[in-house]
């Protein structure tokens, strides 16, 4: 009987913890047609020397197309270079099995905007959306990711990414390498 009882409770604990729900951000449905994002995830965090860089993705849907929308987060009490997306930009995903998926850049040509906060910071936020090809997107859905690479109009600046990450910003904890497979199912 204590065999029967472990063995359920195993059970119930692994479909429980399975799978993590859809957290949608923004669900509208109107005249001109949907549209579907989910929350923001921390994907890749760097601070040192005073100068920190917090990269974000998340997933919409606008009337049936699939964007990965990018949003990165610097911040300095130095100048802080630009890096610029334009038509020619994209993202790399290197994937633990070994592929590699392309992201075409689909937003405007931008920079990003520099404000100053109130405690005499520079932050620039640079933000985009990213298509996806059609080659190697259904391995997204299995394979984690190991690796980033950002062509900007410029410069190409490179990403890994961690199995499990603890935001100094927020204590949070992260697992960037599964995000595709824990939220592209949001959107089947």
């Amino acid at each position: 009987m204590k065999k029967f009882i472990s063995i359920v409770l195993l059970l119930l604990n692994f479909f429980a913890f399975a799978q993590k729900p859809c957290e949608i951000d923004t669900d509208i449905t109107d005249s001109i047609g949907t549209y579907k994002s989910t929350k923001q995830f921390l994907i890749f965090e760097r601070n040192f020397a005073g100068n920190s860089t917090n990269i974000y993705f998340s997933l919409a849907s606008n009337n049936g197309i699939l964007n990965l929308e990018f949003q990165s987060i610097q911040r300095s009490s130095d100048f802080i270079k630009a890096n610029c997306f334009d038509k020619s930009s994209k993202i790399y995903l290197q994937l633990n099995n070994g592929k590699i998926v392309t992201l075409l850049n689909v937003g405007a040509d931008t920079c990003g905007t520099l404000l100053r906060s109130d405690d005499g910071k520079n932050n620039r936020i640079t933000s985009s959306s990213f298509v996806f090809t059609k080659e190697n997107f259904e391995d997204l859905k299995t394979s984690k990711i190991t690796f980033m690479r950002i062509q900007f109009s410029g410069e190409i600046i490179d990403y890994p990414f961690k199995t499990e990450l603890v935001s100094e910003m927020d204590n949070k904890i992260y697992q960037p390498e599964s995000y595709f497979i824990d939220y592209l199912k949001c959107f089947d």
